[in-house]
């Protein structure tokens, strides 16, 4: 039920005391606080030594101690921060069996290449022990050096396990800004890296060759370097490919993922239902229930009380009505359920719109009071809408509920006569009639929900199933598990780590952490750095689930709701203008050349104007029966070209079903669906 709109404009310095870390800054040149500076800044009070020396030698450790800060006093304060970073990992790595000044006279004599300066301090113990430890790792003998953003081989691969941080010109990652202007270090010149040579920047990955251990020390080494995957290649044994197909079926216990939306209009009782019914299941615990009935009660809706299970924030409990997609998880007897409540209001059909885009199946949820059915089905309700534009967006089985059957006394006749009046619409939107059931229902009694009900004014004449039996029942799609990997972001917030997370639905192929992915269409690489499924952190998910993703090297403000994350290997094409086969819906202002439109894709809503008219096709048959038409009206099935303002990331329909869909709304209404067929550019 996590829920993280609106956060990147949150103010955070309100939640925290004046003696917090967070909200503070440094006064120095570069902006960092004080937790980003904890990870670079080596201090020698925090080492935790296990050596225990007579005191002959710790003397001597700390006159060499004070001649090597008498060296690094002579480097200017970029510098310093570098230097020390690199004796923080340098320590992690040896331990205390070298001395301060042994590893920062490797540094400085390597030009701060944490793999160079580790190499030479292993061939000096070599050369005085007369025993081979390592191989040569100089940056010579790299392959692909030179080459901006090449990937590795997993055999030639060292990754630091401090926190990374990219040094590129005067771009900025983690609250350092360094110039890059080359600089004088014991006379030998040290140029930042530039985007390039990000390969060989001293805080990046290193791929360097495996060390070959000969004692002790060395097998450490080698352990820790290779337990840390980095860009998606196994490293070692944490990081390895693994045959997605058979984790699926072990994960979860064999029970397939379905997505589920609940789509209605505004008070036919949707929050009520799926809230009802997770308290039911156990996933609501009784103390929480009561605090929520006592909480409406002294707001004046104590009828809302299982509403509050999912609209979290105060502004939906306090008006009432969804704005935002609530996210959950339930499970079944055989499928695990992501539950997604979408809001019913008209005002908030954009939302509606990512909520179901994201979704396999859907619950449309009606209210059977005399009255109001019929003002969510006719004209200007939702019902309708709600049911076309979950068809449009790829969804093909429907339970359809009827719920609040107990203030009709649970009578045959009306279930009857609203099933009629929505098997005949639902028929013409193009669902079959096999793959849409009804089901009566009480969401506020929980009649009919997780059980059966008993009741005899209902079991003399309903004989199927109840709502968690229907959802048991649904049939799980076929998941693009084998395709290139693709995320549409839902949601970016920051992370109270050194990066920021991104939330989504992956429609396509799978990810493991230490993964590279591209970011279309601003063209921007980054590293997952963490994955959340459930609000649980795991190593890989795949295609179909809701994750959010912790990433690093990139900044967050170039990153939007909409953007696409892709496999760099077969990146999302990115575009402007795009043809499209669109289908009129009743809509009674003619559509014309220069239209202006908003486009819905995923979680993108984007203003375009109809470029071109092309041609309009026959609806059963796709041929061509005029060209260059003047005007499109309702019910036409036609071929336009669209002009968007800003890049979209998009994919052909024949190749991408799921990021080949987009919806186009007009003044508040949506008035055509379509699917990509061509990209111009």
């Amino acid at each position: 039920m996590a829920r993280h709109r609106n956060v990147r404009g949150y103010n955070y310095d309100d939640d925290f005391c004046d003696e917090d870390m967070y909200g503070q800054s440094v006064d120095d040149d570069y902006c960092i606080s004080p937790a980003t500076a904890a990870q670079f800044i080596y201090s020698k009070r925090d080492r935790h030594s296990s050596f225990t020396g007579p005191l002959e030698e710790e003397e001597d450790e700390c006159e060499d101690d004070d001649k090597s800060k008498a060296s690094c006093t002579t480097l200017s304060p970029v510098d310093q921060a570098r230097l020390y970073s690199c004796l923080d990992h340098m320590r992690e790595v040896l331990g205390e069996t070298i001395s301060e000044k042994i590893m920062i006279d490797a540094v400085l004599q390597s030009g701060f290449d944490v793999a160079k300066a580790l190499d030479r301090i292993f061939k000096q113990d070599s050369n005085s022990s007369k025993k081979p430890v390592t191989q040569d790792v100089s940056s010579a003998e790299r392959p692909g050096k030179g080459k901006a953003r090449e990937m590795p081989s997993p055999d030639t691969q060292i990754v630091p396990k401090i926190a990374k941080l990219t040094v590129s010109g005067n771009k900025q990652t983690m609250g350092f800004s360094v110039p890059s202007a080359p600089s004088e270090i014991n006379g030998q010149s040290v140029t930042a890296c530039t985007k390039s040579q990000a390969v060989d920047c001293p805080m990046e990955e290193t791929d360097n060759s495996v060390l070959s251990p000969s004692s002790s020390n060395t097998s450490q080494v080698s352990e820790d370097l290779n337990s840390t995957p980095s860009q998606g290649k196994s490293s070692g044994k944490s990081k390895q490919k693994i045959n997605i197909k058979e984790e699926l079926e072990k994960r979860q216990g064999g029970k397939q993922l379905l997505n589920l939306v609940v789509i209605g209009h505004v008070d036919a009782g949707k929050s009520t239902l799926m809230g009802h019914l997770l308290y039911l299941l156990g996933h609501v615990n009784k103390r929480t229930m009561h605090k929520y009935e006592q909480e409406s009660k002294k707001a004046g809706k104590a009828s809302f009380a299982y509403a509050w299970v999912l609209d979290e924030t105060g502004e939906e409990r306090q008006r009432g009505v969804t704005m935002d997609v609530g996210m959950t998880k339930f499970e079944t007897k055989s499928k695990v359920i992501t539950l997604m409540d979408a809001p019913g209001h008209k005002d908030f059909i954009p939302n509606m719109i990512t909520g179901a885009a994201q979704a396999d199946v859907a619950i449309l949820v009606v209210d059977a009071s005399r009255g109001e059915f019929e003002a969510g089905f006719e004209a200007g309700g939702q019902t309708r809408e709600h049911a076309l534009l979950v068809r449009s967006l790829g969804v093909t089985q429907l339970a359809v509920v009827v719920n609040k059957m107990d203030q009709v006394n649970w009578q045959e006749e009306r279930f009857r006569e609203v099933t009629s009046k929505l098997g005949h619409f639902l028929k013409q939107a193009g669902f079959k009639d096999s793959d849409v059931y009804y089901i009566p229902t009480s969401g506020l009694s929980g009649e009919n929900l997780a059980k059966k009900s008993e009741i005899g004014e209902l079991t003399s004449w309903y004989k199927g199933p109840c709502l968690i039996d229907q959802i048991d029942s649904f049939k799980a799609p076929q998941r693009s598990v084998d395709k290139p990997f693709r995320l549409c972001s839902s949601d970016v917030f920051k992370d109270q780590g050194s990066g920021f997370c991104v939330t989504g639905k992956i429609e396509a192929g799978y990810i493991q952490t230490g993964d590279r992915l591209v970011v279309m269409p601003p063209n921007e690489t980054c590293t997952v750095k963490g994955i959340t499924l459930h609000d649980e952190a795991v190593d890989w998910a795949a295609a179909g689930d809701h994750v959010s993703l912790t990433l690093t090297g990139v900044d967050i403000i170039k990153i939007n709701v909409g953007y696409v994350f892709c496999s760099p290997s077969e990146p999302i094409r990115a575009c402007t203008r795009f043809r499209a086969r669109v289908l009129i819906f009743n809509f009674d202002v003619p559509v014309t050349q220069g239209f202006p439109v908003i486009i819905h894709y995923q979680t993108v809503s984007e203003p375009a104007t109809i470029r071109r008219l092309i041609s309009v096709l026959h609806k059963s048959t796709g041929e061509v029966v005029k060209k260059k038409p003047k005007c499109l009206t309702k019910g036409m099935n036609a071929i336009v070209e669209l002009q968007t303002q800003r890049p979209i990331a998009l994919e052909l329909y024949k190749d991408f079903k799921e990021l080949g869909r987009f919806m186009l709304r007009y003044s508040g209404s949506s008035i055509a669906a379509g699917v990509v067929t061509e990209i111009k550019e």
